[in-house]
């Protein structure tokens, strides 16, 4: 027969052993940071045709304002991507002997992501048909401020280098999804560049 210290021990052990599969269940742990969901629109676009010396076809659900940056040049726009807070930044330069020049900046900026950057890789344009030739510079890493950049010229007239940049701070492992969709659209802009003739 157990004595009534026995079975008080029991007892007690039993409502701790309780107790602690209690708080077990009730027991918090942290979940992985989340993001929020991104819903990419329908790829449509239209045709941009001003005064500029170019024309293409861009996505409707962005909007081309002027640059109106204090060293903004004429025929400087941004391409701005309301829904993901992106601007692609467009700065035109004529050409007149110094295409090596506008090469050499164009790379320079490019590679000033070195530090932050995981890769830097470059893929050619061209498009001969329109004289559309240059290169492409994705900047790979989390934290760099722009993930893509290029240039495009038709090496005689023309000269235009493009920026993509968020304004948000750089994660570009969350964005990467927005970043494939946006470079999609800059493609179909390129594919659709059209210079126009220089007035001499």
């Amino acid at each position: 027969m157990m004595k009534s210290g026995s079975i008080f021990l029991i007892a007690i052990s039993l409502l701790m052993y309780l107790s602690g599969c209690q708080s077990c269940r009730d027991e918090r742990y942290p979940r992985p940071r989340g993001y929020f969901r991104i819903d990419l629109p329908q790829k449509k676009y239209i045709l941009f045709d001003s005064a500029c010396p170019f024309r293409f076809e861009y996505p409707v659900y962005s909007r081309i304002v002027p640059d109106v940056h204090p060293i903004a040049e004429p025929f400087w726009i941004n391409i701005e991507f309301p829904l993901f807070r992106g601007n692609l930044h467009l700065s035109y330069k004529p050409v007149r002997n110094n295409l090596a020049g506008y090469l050499e900046d164009t790379h320079e900026m490019a590679m000033k992501h070195i530090p932050k950057a995981r890769a830097i890789r470059t893929e050619n344009i061209a498009f001969n048909e329109s004289r559309v030739f240059g290169t492409e510079y994705h900047i790979l890493g989390k934290g760099v401020a722009s993930p893509f950049q290029f240039f495009i010229t038709d090496s005689t007239d023309h000269f235009i280098r493009g920026a993509l940049y968020f304004n948000v701070r750089p994660n570009n492992d969350s964005l990467e999804p927005v970043i494939r969709f946006i470079k999609e659209d800059i493609r179909h802009i390129l594919r659709t560049w059209q210079w126009k003739p220089k007035s001499r």
